[in-house]
């Protein structure tokens, strides 16, 4: 199974077929919110057309919807999106979820760590990655996609001043994704530590005592040079509403570039 598997994977234009090993068992089949089984809810809270758009700028509209999602008392928080990056030669990719800090003419900031980080290692060869906002209450998706690029230290400052002291020592404490060593607190019958016993988290603690230590007394601290923000500089933007029977509206903003480098957006409407 696994090596026609690879094989189809290696096949241009065709997409590996997958067969349950384990006797059909389903854990989940066709959830419907809080029931186990059942039909999915359909969307009719609004429409979307051609005329509701900013037909010249995605990043506008967003700031039109992103505004609307804020004041809507429906969306706890519109700032959370999704973050995909992809790893190159091998095409995996990876995400996580994100908060959306900066919105500017050039394109969405989210900050994070770009040392250790899967995303550091993914964007190292391959500086494309995307976006995706849900803001369930309101029907309603964007999925933005582009290069990306690391602020300054300078930028990144202005906004690290913002967080509160425990996050910005936990953003010099925390290697991000590296595994954590349990302490040696003796073995459990099958080799593992103990029940009850550190899992590692005493090694994150012990590198935020140390970084505690380091600027004791000290309300200004620096920006760590692993640490920052990232503009994602949009290529396309989708903006996505619910509607019923699954034929949502979908219109996408693709840049077309000029050699006088004044940019412009086509804008389509796509098959649901």
């Amino acid at each position: 199974m696994r090596s026609h598997i690879l094989k189809l994977i290696r096949s241009p234009g065709k997409m590996a077929l997958h067969s349950a090993s384990n006797g059909g068992t389903k854990y989940i089949f066709a959830p419907a919110g809080a029931e186990a089984h059942g039909q999915a809810e359909q969307f009719t809270k609004a429409t979307l057309t051609r005329g509701d758009l900013d037909a010249t700028s995605p990043i506008r509209q967003f700031h039109s919807w992103f505004a609307a999602a804020q004041q809507s008392g429906r969306v706890a928080h519109p700032e959370t999106c999704c973050l995909a990056t992809a790893s190159l030669p091998s095409g995996r990719v990876s995400s996580r979820m994100v908060y959306l800090k900066e919105l500017d003419g050039a394109g969405f900031v989210v900050y994070s760590n770009f040392g250790t980080s899967r995303k550091a290692r993914d964007l190292a060869t391959n500086p494309w990655a995307s976006l995706t906002f849900w803001w369930e209450g309101l029907e309603r998706q964007v999925r933005v996609e582009g290069p990306a690029a690391r602020l300054s230290a300078e930028e990144s400052q202005k906004y690290f001043d913002t967080r509160v002291r425990g996050s910005r020592v936990g953003a010099w404490a925390s290697r991000q994704s590296q595994v954590l060593m349990p302490a040696a607190t003796g073995k459990g019958e099958a080799g593992g530590e103990e029940e009850g016993g550190d899992d590692g988290r005493e090694q994150l603690e012990g590198w935020v005592k140390e970084v505690e230590e380091r600027f004791e007394g000290q309300e200004q601290i620096p920006v760590p040079e692993f640490w920052g923000g990232l503009r994602i500089v949009p290529e396309s933007v989708e903006f996505w509403q619910g509607r019923q029977s699954r034929l949502h509206d979908r219109f996408l903003y693709t840049k077309v570039s000029s050699q006088d480098e004044s940019d412009s957006w086509l804008l389509e409407r796509l098959s649901p």
